[in-house]
């Protein structure tokens, strides 16, 4: 198994909250897959806090780690997004976004008072949420005549197969996730159960009359 091919995360939303000294840090953690779901959903955090003045967030995405961004909103440069960036990394997460409220009480709260309430409140909202493990996953579309119905199938009804979509005209039509660790020898093993060789005569294959195989997308 290739560990670059998994990646944790959250399995759904989740909140944590902290007071000091009368302000309130409400936080949102979220599974995100794009700057677009981010936008989405730090919208959706500002439309349930009208009044709120601060909105502070922090957000990584991907299995390399290097897109991320964090964001102080207003807040002492450094106390608010950086304390939220860091408590999405030390719980071992990418693709997750944390937006913290803030609701002022009335008492300045200084710098480390600022950053420990942030880190806190993130901390609790990642701690209440369900911590997943994501497998990364190839989609392939395979399109096919009739006459190779029954090979395809046995193919990919099992492991390391799953059928995404499925689509019968003209010509069969089948979207096919399979773990990108095992990409390689998976299609091997299709190509040669289609063509009825053995696995050593793939590589010789030029192609295979009435099937056609496709690389549509990668999905985390």
């Amino acid at each position: 198994m290739n560990d670059n091919d998994t990646y944790q995360t959250l399995a759904a939303p989740s909140f944590g909250e902290f007071k000091d000294r009368g302000s309130k840090f409400l936080a949102y953690a979220f599974p995100v897959l794009s700057t677009e779901d981010f936008t989405d959903c730090l919208n959706q955090v500002k439309k349930e806090h009208p009044k709120a003045r601060h909105f502070c967030y922090a957000y990584r995405l991907g299995r390399d780690l290097n897109n991320f961004r964090a964001n102080d909103d207003g807040e002492p440069s450094g106390t608010a997004g950086r304390p939220i960036l860091g408590q999405i990394d030390s719980a071992g997460l990418t693709n997750v976004l944390v937006v913290v409220v803030r609701y002022f009480g009335g008492t300045l709260l200084g710098a480390s008072g600022l950053i420990n309430a942030y880190r806190t409140s993130a901390a609790e909202a990642l701690q209440a949420g369900e911590q997943v493990e994501k497998i990364v996953e190839d989609v392939y579309l395979l399109t096919f005549d009739y006459q190779h119905m029954s090979k395809v199938m046995n193919a990919v009804s099992r492991p390391p197969f799953s059928i995404v979509h499925q689509a019968f005209g003209e010509h069969a039509a089948l979207e096919v996730a399979v773990r990108q660790s095992e990409v390689t020898d998976a299609l091997l093993q299709l190509k040669a159960q289609v063509a009825e060789v053995y696995l050593e005569e793939v590589a010789g294959l030029e192609e295979i009359p009435g099937f056609e195989l496709a690389y549509l997308k990668t999905r985390e």
